[in-house]
């Protein structure tokens, strides 16, 4: 029973040690975004992001789902705005960012990108930009502090991923 007693002992300690050598070797954005990725509903992708761009709308998205507005307005390359814009954007799509969201990726994404979010649960739609802010890293354009601006149907994009120039660099031309 000791022998037991020991072998447990040095298991727990095992486990233990492993564990702080994995807290240790993870920096927090990393552990950060594996704890939110497994956490929501997996971003479906038309188009061809960037990396920067990829990483940025997939936050947002989740943001969005967790109806966190200052976690949203923390992605803004811009504060002007940035507060009155995520609330808006909770308010509006929190609940449809809940389910399956299909990102629509426009341009060629290097400095700048053009992105449609479709909404599969409420069957809204949402126009956002990525870029490349002051500080060299991606963010969001948050500059509707008008809820009717920040809820408006974009009039350009197809009624459904991928229907027009998503696949192409560019944006879609009028046909």
């Amino acid at each position: 029973m000791v022998r037991k007693t020991r072998l447990t002992g040095l298991a727990l300690a095992g486990a233990l040690a492993g564990g702080l050598v994995t807290g240790c070797s993870s920096d927090d954005a990393s552990l950060t975004y594996q704890t939110d990725y497994s956490n929501h509903q997996p971003l479906r992708v038309v188009g061809y992001p960037s990396t920067g761009s990829l990483e940025t709308v997939q936050k947002a998205v989740w943001r969005l789902a967790d109806g966190d507005a200052d976690g949203l307005a923390a992605l803004a390359v811009d504060d002007a705005h940035a507060d009155a814009t995520a609330r808006n954007w909770v308010k509006a799509f929190g609940a449809a960012a809940k389910g399956d969201v299909t990102a629509d990726f426009y341009d060629e994404g290097s400095v700048r990108q053009v992105v449609v979010l479709y909404f599969a649960k409420s069957g809204q739609t949402k126009e956002i930009e990525a870029r490349i802010g002051e500080d060299d890293s991606w963010g969001l354009t948050l500059a509707e502090p008008d809820p009717a601006k920040a809820t408006a149907k974009p009039t350009w994009a197809p009624p459904k991923p991928g229907g027009s120039g998503s696949r192409t660099s560019g944006t879609p031309s009028e046909d």
